[in-house]
């Protein structure tokens, strides 16, 4: 905690993959954070790599082990899409394919510079990008970019990611969590119930059609075709 705000720390010493083990303990960070009554959460990646997305491993392991993945993936998205506090981002670095789901998800997403990436660059390497993505995509990019990010998997640098929409805000590397913990704690007087309102105003109808449609959506999926 730094005062109201709570900060989760997501580095697992390597790429801050999405497999089951990172995935079931971000969700319950979060959890954490609601019962202990935090008025606003960073989520910070690891120097150098926010989140390199899905673990391949897992993904390579079988339709039904991938499938499981993804579903467990989409619960950690929609739980920072419809958090009752503010979000925030602070994009260590490298933010690809589900790691800029995340970014996606979240309130206010502070970017490092540097030669990083950060993109949706699903359909260049063999996959087709899900509808939970492509719906998160089309209510947070903006529209300028929506067809470069999603069907032709365009990686943008920090400065670019700005632009299109994966960012709201870019700094040195060593200031973007304390970056993001300030902007958080300048959220922690936003009213709980009128945040958890405008959540379901604003959001309550894309995560109910990436819900509802999430067996369908996984039943397509498949790698390298």
């Amino acid at each position: 905690m730094d005062g109201s705000v709570a900060v989760i720390d997501f580095d697992d010493g390597k790429a801050n993959a999405l497999g089951h083990e990172s995935i079931s303990s971000l969700m319950l960070a979060l959890d954490w954070v609601e019962q202990e009554g935090a008025d606003a959460v960073v989520v910070a990646g690891r120097p150098g790599r926010f989140s390199a997305g899905f673990d391949m491993n897992v993904m390579n392991a079988g339709p039904d082990e991938a499938r499981e993945m993804l579903r467990r993936g989409v619960d950690l998205f929609l739980r920072c899409y419809l958090f009752p506090r503010p979000v925030i981002a602070a994009c260590t670095g490298h933010a690809i394919a589900a790691g800029a789901i995340i970014l996606l998800s979240c309130d206010l997403r502070i970017g490092s510079r540097g030669e990083f990436r950060i993109g949706l660059p699903e359909v260049t390497i063999g996959m087709g990008l899900p509808f939970f993505a492509t719906e998160l995509a089309r209510d947070r990019i903006s529209k300028r970019h929506l067809t470069r990010a999603t069907a032709l998997g365009t990686m943008y640098g920090p400065e670019e990611a700005l632009d299109s929409g994966f960012l709201d805000e870019v700094t040195d590397p060593n200031d973007v969590v304390s970056t993001a913990v300030e902007r958080a704690q300048g959220l922690t007087e936003i009213s709980r119930s009128g945040l958890l309102l405008t959540r379901k105003t604003a959001r309550g109808a894309i995560a109910e059609s990436i819900r509802s449609g999430l067996d369908e959506d996984l039943s397509r999926f498949s790698v390298g075709s």
